[in-house]
């Protein structure tokens, strides 16, 4: 049998799989055709743009059997570290015992978020969506997944700080990271504001209530909801806040983990190629790019973070053939493997729980 028919088959057997992935978290948004189209056509042309430096990012693709396999093996247990601890900060705000609710939900909606345009969006809805449908209260819910979003920002844009002496100090240190570094003490700024206003203020979550409530209500084919959402975003804040009170230190370590085991698998790959860069160098230019990834512009930030990571490890000192192959590799570690694995667990959800609704999860 040809290579070309196994993946022919291969790719029709798992057909069934992602029509009903797009069937169903698509359906609650028919009638937005213009954000879509909106969505659709903006990734594209981001990734037209972007297309010669994935190019050149794929192109490395041989170097990689060049790689020492030790560090590439500490690069990828590091990952897949960083992404348990991403699931049980998940599973912390979010209040439940059940790690297969979260992980599948968790890796179902982070590989929705990395192939659809607007993925952001929609690997919410459908990560809240599941979670919902297993029986966690929609708006707690709702809240975990606000709260575990605004922590893990807020620590990407905290990142910089660490390199602080470095980019005072100034020594070796490009224009280019520095501005990095003076985005990500602006962005953590604004970041914990937002969130000491949101803990702290009963004001800006009813209003942000009685608006999702009367945006809700007014959705076609949707019953309307007889509850006071404002009130219950409170209920589950001052539940979160207490929660989190109790927990800080785990809900600390827990986003540490996150995001140290992410950036050390980075500085893993490097080793593989043979590169020794300044530490501090290479966290301004990770923090930098996973603050650029969060830009809504192509799914998974696919595209932008090749052409930023590449380019700031150069400017970070890194040879540009190495920071080329590293890049590489570590995106299959931090992207492509985790969408795999998301593709995995939305089968292994539906095997339990079945398909999900088109109406609204229970409540």
């Amino acid at each position: 049998m040809s290579t070309r028919r196994v993946r022919s088959d291969c790719f029709e057997s798992w057909l069934p799989y992602i029509e009903s992935i797009a069937t169903e978290t698509t359906s609650h948004t028919k009638r937005s055709t213009v954000g879509r189209v909106v969505a659709v056509v903006v990734a594209g042309i981001g990734l037209y743009i972007l297309l010669p430096e994935l190019v050149r990012v794929a192109s490395a693709g041989p170097r990689l059997f060049t790689l020492e396999p030790w560090w590439l093996l500490v690069a990828f247990i590091a990952e897949a570290s960083s992404f348990f601890c991403a699931m049980a900060l998940l599973r912390l705000v979010l209040r439940t015992k059940s790690w297969f609710a979260v992980v599948t939900a968790g890796l179902a909606g982070n590989a929705v978020t990395n192939t659809l345009p607007g993925g952001d969006a929609v690997g919410a809805s459908v990560q809240y969506r599941m979670l919902a449908s297993t029986g966690i209260d929609s708006v707690q819910a709702a809240g975990g997944l606000a709260v575990s979003s605004i922590i893990g920002v807020a620590a990407l844009f905290s990142l910089p700080i660490f390199a602080l002496p470095v980019i005072i100090g100034g020594e070796g240190v490009s224009a280019g990271l520095v501005h990095a570094g003076e985005l990500g003490a602006i962005g953590f700024v604004l970041i914990m504001a937002l969130g000491a206003v949101i803990l702290t203020t009963d004001k800006t979550l009813l209003t942000l209530g009685r608006f999702l409530q009367w945006t809700l209500n007014k959705m076609p084919r949707r019953r309307k909801s007889p509850g006071d959402l404002g009130q219950r975003l409170l209920h589950e804040r001052d539940q979160v806040r207490t929660d989190l009170g109790k927990n800080w230190w785990k809900a600390l370590l827990l986003v540490a983990g996150r995001i140290g085991l992410d950036y050390g698998s980075l500085l893993a790959v490097l080793r593989a190629t043979g590169t020794r860069p300044n530490p501090s160098l290479v966290l301004l230019a990770y923090s930098a790019t996973a603050v650029l990834a969060l830009l809504p512009i192509t799914p998974g930030g696919l595209g932008i973070v090749e052409a930023s990571l590449s380019g700031l490890l150069v400017l970070a000192h890194v040879p540009s053939t190495n920071a080329v192959v590293a890049t590489l590799a570590f995106r299959i570690g931090s992207y492509w493997l985790p969408t795999i694995a998301g593709g995995v667990c939305y089968i292994l959800y539906r095997r339990r729980y079945g398909a999900l609704k088109q109406g609204e999860p229970a409540t």
